[in-house]
């Protein structure tokens, strides 16, 4: 395939245009495939602000970008003008320091946190552990803070910590989301299992009725985000709130982590994901309008059209 120099000039554009730049499929805030998620988990963990572009918003860029560079796959990030690779040279450059020299930012902290495995947990890890020779337990948190065991060979480069007799080893975004973190057995109604308790975690979205809407619009302790597209918002909205567009994106994550933020869509559904990428920023009170516009229309305010 040869590239046209329009394309060329598109994807230059991103490519000298910004310092860190990610060809992904999907966006920053919902990747479309596991791939492109497991390579913005890693830019999140060390970077507050990089560009991101959309392989399936332009087929042009999406097949253009793989002869561009020579590189047959997608995601693909480059730094400084230049191809750094895919999903799994970007995540073992992390673990090894390399990602933070590229980028010019300090050694990562490798020093192992300190984790609790109970007896309980040790007995049935070590009991999954039997028979596999040359295995070593794998412990990963990622960006949304989902935290996973896995057997699978040391790669060598893991930070690795100790409890209860057992060795763990993780990748630095993990150890450092991991500090702290208490592994017990349970029994619930839903069965046995694992319990993981991660006191580094930010706080869960918090679920806002409507009257708690109402009454922290009046005391003026929270931003209200209406993420629904201009045509709905025509229909019905609230006034004072923000329309999440790019400019909205930067300005709220340039505020404290501590700052009101409350999110609304038509029932309180879509809104729950923009809240969540809020929450994995590390923001820590965030919340989701329950019911959404809907809501309010029925119980705060019957001006507002119910559609």
């Amino acid at each position: 395939m040869e590239l046209s120099d329009a394309v060329i000039g598109k994807i230059e554009d991103f490519v000298h245009g910004n310092k860190v730049v990610l060809f992904m499929k999907g966006t920053r805030q919902q990747p479309m495939c596991g791939f492109s998620a497991k390579t913005i988990s890693v830019l999140d963990s060390v970077l507050p602000d990089y560009v991101t572009v959309n392989v399936l918003d332009d087929p042009e860029i999406r097949e253009g970008i793989k002869v561009y560079g020579n590189w047959p796959t997608i995601p693909q990030l480059y730094i400084d003008g230049e191809l750094v690779g895919g999903c799994d040279i970007v995540l073992n450059m992390l673990n090894t320091g390399e990602l933070h020299q590229h980028l010019g930012l300090d050694a990562p902290d490798r020093s192992p946190p300190e984790i609790t495995i109970t007896a309980g947990a040790a007995e049935k890890i070590l009991e999954a552990m039997q028979g596999h020779e040359g295995i070593a337990l794998h412990f990963q948190v990622d960006a949304n803070w989902d935290a996973q065991f896995n057997l699978a060979p040391p790669q060598g480069h893991e930070i690795a910590t100790k409890s209860n007799g057992i060795d763990v080893l993780m990748d630095i975004a993990t150890a450092q989301r991991a500090r702290n973190a208490v592994i017990d057995w349970v029994s619930t109604v839903e069965g046995e299992g694992l319990a993981i308790e991660l006191p580094q975690a930010p706080p869960p979205v918090r679920q806002m009725t409507v009257q708690e809407l109402a009454e922290s619009l009046e005391s003026g302790n929270v931003i209200l985000v209406d993420i629904r597209g201009e045509s709905e918002r025509v229909r019905a909205s609230i006034d004072g709130s923000l329309v999440l567009d790019r400019e909205t994106m930067e300005k709220l994550e340039a505020m404290p982590k501590e700052t009101g933020i409350a999110f609304l869509c038509h029932h309180g559904n879509s809104s729950q994901g923009a809240a969540e990428y809020f929450r994995k920023q590390g923001f820590t009170n965030i919340s989701n309008v329950a019911g959404g516009i809907h809501a309010w229309s029925m119980e705060i305010d019957s001006s507002i059209p119910a559609y």
